[in-house]
């Protein structure tokens, strides 16, 4: 190992690869999305993980949820952006890149336990992980309905806020208003102050919305007791009066246990035993054992 570009230490044996390098050399596919139409989201990407295609703006991202649109590679092109630092996994946002729907790779086992052939692999919902178990989570808690009116307008798909009328704007919040695409969301902020005055992202982007009134709706998770696991980015919500398809999109007070969460749907439930599911089951599995923090081979093609 080495840190800073100096020596470390020694190893007896070499690895059997890098993260994201291909395990074989069988057929590989890729996500069919036209000439250079695939590019890294905002916050960049990590190879050797789970993605998710944005279809709205064509950005790839290792967050998302449902299944995954494929995996990332190693094709040399992770980039080094840490100063000092001896090495990157790392694509910057707007780069392009391919994402693989089959491929035989060698990634990383994120979990706890040991990786054994014919594992499915499972990638997290929060940073495209790979782990072999499903990572759920119980709690108890209640969803009160969240709003926000702002003035605004939006930019392809920058939105700036220059005065707010009432409540916060929220990552994942719906938002609606005069020349808004239906669907439009937030998906961060990029300036100013927090949950204010300021520039955010939206999903949607070809957008020309001059200065109008911008309403935004979501929902506010107040977890009370936490039976099992814990609440991530990216966990998708089940329980009685939860409506399908709420995802957590913003800690507030909570951190992955009791306190409150943003969600993306706006509705109301009362408390209830609400089950978190934090990773989505892919189609890879496993092909050669790993245990934690070791290197495991994943194959897309049947085995046997």
């Amino acid at each position: 190992m080495s840190q800073g570009g100096f020596q470390t230490s020694t190893q007896t044996l070499a690895p059997p690869a890098v993260v994201g390098q291909r395990a074989s050399q069988n057929p590989v596919a890729t996500y069919d999305a036209g000439p250079g139409a695939l590019i890294a989201g905002s916050l960049g990407l990590t190879v050797g993980r789970a993605a998710w295609v944005d279809p709205n703006l064509m950005q790839v991202n290792n967050f998302g949820f449902g299944p995954i649109a494929g995996m990332i590679a190693n094709e040399v092109q992770g980039l080094n952006t840490v100063y000092l630092d001896p090495a990157g996994l790392g694509i910057p946002a707007g780069f392009g890149v391919t994402v693989f729907t089959n491929i035989d790779l060698w990634v990383v086992n994120d979990g706890a336990v040991q990786a054994l052939p014919g594992d499915t692999v499972y990638a997290r919902y929060a940073d495209g992980k790979l782990t072999t178990v499903a990572e759920d989570a119980e709690v108890t808690g209640s969803i009160a309905a969240g709003t926000f009116s702002v003035t605004g307008k939006i930019d392809d798909n920058i939105m700036t806020v220059t005065a707010v009328g009432s409540g916060t704007v929220r990552d994942g919040a719906a938002v609606s208003g005069s020349g808004v695409a239906s669907g439009t969301k937030v998906v961060k902020q990029l300036s100013g102050t927090a949950g204010g005055v300021g520039t955010y992202e939206v999903n949607i982007g070809n957008q020309a919305v001059v200065s109008t009134t911008l309403s935004g709706t979501f929902g506010v998770l107040t977890v009370t007791a936490v039976a099992d696991g814990v609440l991530t980015l990216g966990s998708i919500l089940s329980g009685s009066g939860v409506s399908a398809g709420t995802q957590i999109t913003q800690f507030l007070t909570g951190t992955g246990g009791t306190g409150t969460y943003v969600v993306n749907l706006t509705q109301t439930a009362g408390s209830t035993t609400i089950t978190a599911a934090n990773s989505v089951a892919t189609k890879w599995k496993v092909v050669a054992p790993a245990l934690p923090a070791e290197l495991m081979k994943i194959s897309a093609w049947p085995l046997g």
